[in-house]
């Protein structure tokens, strides 16, 4: 017997085949990247020493594939139960909160070696940053609580997103754009203070990087503001909530990775510093202030 479906329900079973198509694409990506640069992972792993910010890189690189697990069982798992959907969108969404916080504060840390380890830059920087992600977390929580959560029942289409209001998507990644904006701020301006005192490669590299990171950062925050703009389909709201957590934890660690095999290859093995222990950051950024 021939089942007729409506308009809705293919537009739904529509979405999610689109979803899981992007969904495998993102974890493809993000395998390839992670076997490309392996090798020089294992190396820093092995022989940089424990401190915080090792940890904070093994978080930033480790978190985003429980974030991929989590949305290929989202997207490709039979899930009739709103209720069970809405756990996993929760599960999803903090996994993707912590990604970004991680990715961030590797950025934090880097504009405060610029700053030769000012206290008052970074407690400016992490009361900032507090700040947006408890107000970034209340509000996609709130969020999926309010939003509607939508299935196929299409046959062999699996899977299940929600639906949010177009000001509930948009408000935490505007909190995320002007923090971002601060920081680029911050590296411009003492870019701008240090250009004819600094004599190490290591300031430059520092400098580069930052910007380059928060012109990623700005241009998909912006996207994300956007979303509601250029897409009529919610659905599509999390693709760009998925792209900007992954590049920006790539950029992240790759960046991470980078600096320290240039601090490694500078100072020896018995120098290791830089960005594996950020409070000495005055060996890295050889500045006056």
């Amino acid at each position: 017997m021939q089942m007729e479906y409506s308009a809705d329900e293919i537009e739904a079973a529509r979405n999610l085949q689109y979803l899981a198509y992007i969904c495998t694409s993102m974890a493809t990506f993000w395998i390839y990247d992670y076997v490309c640069s392996l090798h020089e992972e294992l190396k820093f792993l092995r022989q940089s020493r424990w401190t915080k910010v090792k940890v904070l890189y093994i978080i930033a690189r480790y978190v985003p594939f429980l974030f991929i697990i989590t949305d290929i069982y989202l997207n490709f798992s039979p899930i009739e139960n709103p209720k069970k959907c809405k756990i996993l969108v929760n599960i999803y969404s903090s996994l993707g909160i912590i990604s970004l916080t991680c990715s961030e504060c590797f950025f934090v840390l880097r504009t405060y070696a610029l700053w030769n380890s000012s206290r008052i830059v970074l407690v400016a920087m992490l009361s900032t940053l507090f700040a947006i992600i408890v107000t970034f977390t209340s509000i996609c929580l709130s969020a999926i609580a309010t939003s509607h959560v939508t299935t196929s029942v299409v046959p062999g289409i699996t899977g299940c997103y929600r639906s949010s209001t177009s000001v509930q998507f948009l408000m935490p990644f505007l909190l995320l754009f002007v923090f971002q904006l601060g920081l680029v701020t911050l590296t411009l301006i003492r870019a701008f203070q240090t250009w004819r005192t600094s004599n190490g490669g290591m300031h430059a590299v520092l400098v580069k990087h930052n910007i380059f990171y928060y012109a990623c950062g700005l241009f998909l925050s912006a996207v994300n503001v956007l979303a509601p703009v250029m897409f009529s389909t919610p659905s599509y709201y999390s693709l760009l909530e998925d792209l900007q957590a992954f590049i920006l934890a790539i950029l992240a660690t790759r960046m991470h990775l980078h600096l320290w095999h240039i601090d490694r290859h500078a100072y020896g093995s018995e120098g290791l510093m830089c960005m594996s222990d950020m409070p000495s950051a005055d060996h890295t950024v050889n500045t006056t202030v």
